[in-house]
Order: structure tokens, then C-alpha cells, then sequence
């Protein structure tokens, strides 16, 4: 028997793809990791992630546990490269899609058109039947007319069909037989019904969610075979994992079947790798925030529990409502700002920072790849946060002349200096950075004061203070791995599956709602049991999802487990009552109602418990590489003491002005402002008040 188990996570993300391999000794407990980055590889992502794994050399026919996230499936939707649907709907729905919702962003927009639905109204075909909101047949189904529907979209080039019918989440029977029958008239077809994703109300957005999962699912069940085939191919011969947008991962059979799920994987592994740093270091409540190199993304935690929701658009912006999808999927604001963000000046000569992206190719300008746009990036080497002498690591030359040409070319046309245009992209970045911190935390209730900062990505140590010091929070915590964050966070996941039910019922009717848990537990169990893991490996989560009588905005409640008596009953009536006045601002003398529950499931396969870092002795003072000019961008110019990230261990401690230097990212200390490491390798900067 082996004395070492070896985990290794790899994520797919917009720029790079990154790897982190933990090797723990079970003998002596005592554990080493090693991380890589690779450049991103579309359209064969595959590629990337064999990439990644040979340049960290990782022998893969040692690995016990691989987890897995990727960007296929935005990628899929967000440059339309799915399959053709064909839509199977109840008579009388087949407008849904392009019904749609009243939210268009600007409403007195009289020029406004809505999003063109991914299904074009001719194959968006009806069956009669019909249940209601309960679960009743009110309308036979009748099947008489699929066969036609199967031979026109067969002529129409259709590759793909989704399924929704009226009320399917109370009651799926009429799915289940219209899938079934689909089957046996086209073998093989791919095709989706919407109870097998969501069992919540809400036709348009069921609808959606359906038709989408539909268009991504030949893309991603070719790129999961494609990727099997590679690892097997290397001699892979474990089970692999994939990261669900729920911060759980999941087999690839499961996913398979309802690829949507995993539509923002590699932000949800970061959040829950933040949750559990702050369960090891004793921060439950905590702000994450993830700066790659072509986003921001952030998520508040509360007391350790990432907050998911099922209310979750793309493409949604100042100018579009975008298109739903109802799967659970962690509660984040996502901005185009990251490393490669490109500066621009617009036509009134007002300085900008993203959406647009240099990405890994070109890059930006000092990657010396042809970019000839300024972006983050070359503003923090301009002012000397990142070292030109150890320019990604030490493994880029940094081309200073087209850094410089790029600047100066934003220079001229704002009648600027480089370093003053260098300053400006950054305080523009922290700016937009802080407005999507504070739509997570103030815009809900929250104040930020109250939280701990946890940056990660490749930019999120660069920026992580002086977003700090503008939010007032209690310190920053600078992960160890923070560069592959993201991947360090899959190998803490548990196999996770998400289950909301809608059904209406009074707050005090314990009775029903105990039913309803009951039954979607043994679900769950049932579930779990297909994948082998046994009932009672299995932990469970309760939450209600209440709102005011006849009010249409709900909220969701912790559900305790225990008995459902009168007392319990009583305490989630107030406690609605105390969620609903953080979330809306006031509270109403109303009744409340129940209109479903989510309940979690979650089962351990492989997670890693991580265990303190040996140290030596040394002094901080051998962690110093020497002294240059650093521009705060806000504070002017200091002489920074520069620290070798690698040769940091538990315990030493710093002070500000500090550049810490790290092969994947850059830590800037800020003056006044004082760090030290803890015991697991994480550097905590304590804000200066």
C-alpha cells in the first residue's frame, strides 16, 4: 500500500489554466504542493489542462483524487458554439422564450429589443396535456404528433432537444413520457427535460434553462470525452471530479447529463476555498475576491456558508437583460477587470479600464506577444509593484518599449505622463473593484468592517490592500497558492447536489414541510446511492425559502435539524422576518408563506485537510531581496523593502512599505501596514486604522 495520497485540481480559466498538486505523506503527515500555470488552449481546451499537467510533472497514474473545472460551457454560450435545439413545449407555450420578462435594463428605452432566444420560433414545437400548479393531470398528454416533430427537426438539422413542460417541477410525469418516447424515435438524440435540472417554478426562466443546457451539452459531453480519453491515455485510472457552480464537484456521469451545472465552476471553487480558510484560520466571515487576468469576481460568506442561488443570468449588462438560468450557482458579482484589462480613452477623452481583455494572447504589451494596448497589468510594471526583473516569475522578458510605446500612446491623447497615466489605470481598476465589493456586502446589509478581505488570482494580492483600506475591512488574507486559488479550492470539495422544491404552504404548517424534507432527503439518498456512497455518508443542509403573503420577492432561512415543533417554527418566522429587513430594508406586519426548500446534499470523496508548514528558524530579514521605488498609486512613491515570497515561513513577520514576490503573483504591502505568515503559509495584512 502506497504511504502517500496525491490530489491534484486543474481549472480552466479565460486566460490561463492552472494547476496545484498536494502530496501528503501518511506516514508523517507532512505535506508538499506544487502549482503551475499553462496558457488556456481554446478551442481544445483539453489541451490546456494536458498541458498544465506535464508542465507541473505531474505523474498522473499516481494521482488518487483529480478534480476538474472549466470555462467550456460559458464559452459555449457566450460565443454561441452549441448545438441546434429543437424545443418540445405545452400547447400554448411555445411563445415563452420570446415573451420573456419586463426587466429590461433601460426602461424608457423605446428602441429596446429583448435577446433573440437560442431557439428560432419554428423549432419550438407543442404537445397537447397539461398539469397544474399541484402536480394534477388537468389535460391528458398525447403523443400522437411527436413522431412528425421528430422527422422535422431531423430535416432542420436539429442536434439537440430540450423538454419543458407546464409544471413540470411539481410533477414530471408528462416529461418523463415525452423523453422517453423521443428516445425511442430518435436513438441516441441528445436531449434534456427540464425536472432532470430544476424543480422550481417559473416558466421563462425553467424554459431557458432547459433550451440552454441543451445547446451546451454535445460541447461538453465531447470535451469531458475528450479529456478522459487524454488523462486514461496517460495512464489516469481514478475517477475524475468535476466542479460544479455550486462549490461541489460531481462524477462525470452526472454532469453529463446536465452540463449547465458546472456554467461558472471556476469561480465557485475559489469562494468555497475561501470559506474553508476562513473555517482553518478562524474568519468565518469573510469578503472573496478572485482577479484573473481577464475578470474580478467577489462573494460575501457569512458565518462560513457561501450563499447559492438559482437566480443567475449571462450576458445581463446596462444594455441587455440577458438570459436566465436556473441552476444553483454561487452569489457573485463579476466585472471585466483583471491583469489584462485594457485601458482606453473614449471619444470625450475620459480614461476607462476593461471589459475588453489583451487575454493570454497577445497579452499584454510587455509580454512582448504583438499587444499594443496598455492594460492593468503594465500600469502595476510601470509603477514598479511588479518587478521587470522577475516578470511572471522570472519565465517573461518584459518588454519595456512596447509597455512604454502602449503608455505613451494613452499619454498623448490625455495630455498626461506615463506615470501619471500608469496611476490613473490603477486607481480606475481599484475603483470599479470596489463598486462590485460593496454590491455584495453594503448593497445587502452588510458592512464590510465587519469582514475579513481573502484575495486571491493573480492579481487579487496586487490590488487586495488598497481595496482594503478603502472598504475598512479588518485585514487582508493573502492565501498561500493564491495564484491557482481556484484549483487549490476544488481539492477542499465535497460531492455536492443541490435540491430546490417549490410547493406553497403556511410558515406555521410543520407538517407539510417536514413531508416535503422528507421526501426530497430520500431523494438525495437515492441519488447518492447511484454513485455508491452510502446513506449514511451523507450530510444534509435544510433551508426554506419564504416571503411575505402574496408578495412576490422571497428570501432564504437556515433550516436547524431538529424536530420540527411549534417552537422551531416560531424561530424561522422571525428569523424570515430578520433576513428579510437585512436583505429589502423594512419589514412588514404580514403573514408568511413557504414557497419551497433547498436542501443540500454533501458527501466527502478525497477532500484535503491541510496540516502547518515546518519551519527552519530563519530570521525574516533572509527573505529580503533588496529595496526599489514602488508607486502606491495612492500614497505616492516609497523605497519598499522586497521579500522572496518562497523563502517566507510561519511566523516571520513585516512591515510596510513591502513588495512581496511570489513566482505567480505579487503581494504590495502598503506603508504602515504590517504582515505576518501563519501557521499553514497565509499572509494576513492587518489594515492600518
Amino acid at each position: 500500500m502506497s504511504d502517500r495520497i496525491i490530489r491534484v485540481a486543474t481549472d480552466v480559466g479565460g486566460t490561463f489554466t492552472d494547476l496545484v498538486h498536494f502530496e501528503t505523506d501518511t506516514a508523517t503527515g507532512r505535506q508538499t504542493v506544487r502549482t503551475a500555470k499553462s496558457d488556456t488552449t481554446p478551442p481544445d481546451f483539453e489541451k490546456g489542462v494536458l498541458n498544465v499537467l506535464e508542465k507541473g510533472a505531474v505523474k498522473i497514474d499516481e494521482v488518487d483524487f483529480l478534480a476538474h473545472g472549466t470555462t467550456v460551457v460559458i464559452n459555449a454560450l457566450t460565443e454561441r458554439k452549441g448545438a441546434r435545439v429543437g424545443l418540445i413545449t405545452t400547447r400554448g407555450f411555445r411563445d415563452v422564450l420570446e415573451i420573456g420578462r419586463g426587466n429590461r435594463p433601460d426602461f424608457f428605452n423605446l428602441m429596446y429589443r429583448k435577446p433573440a432566444p437560442f431557439v428560432e420560433r419554428y423549432l419550438r414545437r407543442e404537445v397537447p396535456g397539461r398539469m397544474d400548479f399541484h402536480g394534477a393531470e388537468q389535460v391528458p398528454l398525447d403523443l400522437s404528433g411527436l413522431p412528425r416533430i421528430v422527422a422535422d427537426f431531423q430535416a432542420d438539422g436539429v442536434t439537440a432537444v430540450a423538454v419543458c413542460l407546464i409544471h413540470a417541477y411539481a410533477n414530471p410525469a408528462h416529461e418523463a413520457a415525452v423523453l422517453a418516447e423521443l428516445h425511442r424515435l430518435w436513438p441516441g438524440v441528445t436531449a434534456v427535460a427540464s425536472h432532470q435540472i430544476t424543480r422550481e417554478w417559473r416558466e421563462y426562466e425553467r424554459s431557458s434553462t432547459t433550451v440552454l443546457s441543451a445547446y451546451v451539452q454535445p460541447a461538453a459531453e465531447r470535451y469531458l470525452e475528450r479529456l478522459e480519453q487524454g488523462l486514461k491515455a496517460q495512464g489516469y485510472r481514478g475517477a475524475l471530479y468535476i466542479m460544479q457552480s455550486n462549490c461541489g464537484v460531481d462524477t462525470v456521469a452526472s454532469i453529463r447529463q446536465t452540463p449547465i451545472t458546472m456554467v461558472e465552476s471556476g469561480p465557485a471553487s475559489g469562494f468555497w476555498g475561501a470559506a474553508e480558510l476562513g473555517r482553518i484560520i478562524g474568519e468565518p466571515d469573510v469578503l472573496a475576491l478572485d482577479i484573473g487576468g481577464t475578470t474580478a469576481k467577489c462573494s460575501l460568506i457569512k458565518g462560513g456558508h457561501v450563499a447559492i442561488k438559482t437566480d443567475y443570468w449571462i450576458e445581463r449588462d446596462r444594455k441587455s437583460a440577458g438570459y436566465p438560468i436556473m441552476v444553483p450557482v454561487v452569489d457573485l458579482v463579476e466585472i471585466g477587470n483583471g491583469g489584462g484589462s485594457i485601458a482606453w480613452v473614449d471619444d470625450f477623452g475620459k480614461l476607462h479600464v476593461g471589459p475588453q481583455s489583451a487575454g493570454a494572447s497577445p497579452g499584454p504589451a510587455a509580454y512582448g506577444r504583438g499587444g499594443t494596448d496598455a492594460t492593468t497589468t503594465d500600469a502595476n510594471l510601470a509603477l514598479g509593484r511588479i518587478n521587470r526583473d522577475y516578470f511572471c516569475g522570472g519565465t517573461v522578458t518584459a518588454d519595456m518599449g512596447a509597455l512604454g510605446t502602449a503608455l505613451g500612446g494613452l499619454a498623448g491623447r490625455l495630455g498626461m505622463t506615463e506615470s501619471e497615466v500608469a496611476r490613473g489605470i490603477v486607481r480606475i481598476a481599484n475603483s470599479n473593484m470596489v463598486n462590485a465589493l460593496k454590491l455584495v456586502s453594503v448593497n445587502r446589509g452588510f458592512d464590510p468592517r465587519d469582514f475579513t478581505l481573502v484575495v486571491f488570482g493573480g492579481g487579487g494580492p496586487m490590488h487586495g490592500v488598497a481595496l482594503g483600506q478603502e472598504l475598512g475591512v479588518k485585514k487582508v488574507v493573502v492565501p498561500r497558492g493564491a495564484p491557482v486559488f481556484s484549483a487549490w479550492g476544488m481539492l477542499m470539495s465535497d460531492l455536492r447536489r443541490d435540491y430546490f422544491v417549490t410547493e406553497l404552504m403556511d410558515a406555521d404548517n410543520a407538517a407539510a414541510l417536514g413531508a416535503l424534507l422528507d421526501a426530497t432527503e430520500a431523494r438525495a439518498r437515492a441519488d447518492f446511492a447511484r454513485e455508491g456512497v452510502a446513506a449514511d455518508k451523507v450530510a444534509m443542509t435544510r433551508f426554506i425559502r419564504a416571503r411575505y403573503q402574496n408578495q412576490e420577492f422571497a428570501v432564504e432561512v437556515a433550516l436547524p435539524n431538529a424536530p420540527l415543533d411549534a417552537a422551531v417554527m416560531r424561530r424561522l418566522i422571525a428569523d424570515f422576518h430578520e433576513a428579510y429587513e437585512r436583505e429589502y430594508t423594512y419589514r412588514l406586519e404580514a403573514g408568511v408563506e413557504i414557497i419551497g426548500i433547498h436542501l443540500i446534499a454533501a458527501s466527502e470523496v478525497g477532500k484535503l485537510e491541510i496540516v502547518p508548514l515546518p519551519t527552519t528558524g530563519a530570521g525574516v530579514d533572509q527573505a529580503i531581496k533588496g529595496r526599489r521605488p514602488v508607486d502606491y498609486a495612492t500614497e505616492g512613491v516609497h523605497d519598499a523593502t522586497i521579500y522572496d515570497g518562497t523563502r517566507l515561513e510561519p511566523g516571520m513577520r513585516l512591515t510596510g512599505p513591502a513588495v512581496i514576490e511570489d513566482p505567480g503573483t505579487t503581494i504590495v504591502v502598503h506603508p504602515g501596514n504590517r504582515a505576518h505568515m501563519d501557521a499553514f503559509g497565509n499572509i494576513h495584512i492587518e489594515i492600518r486604522g
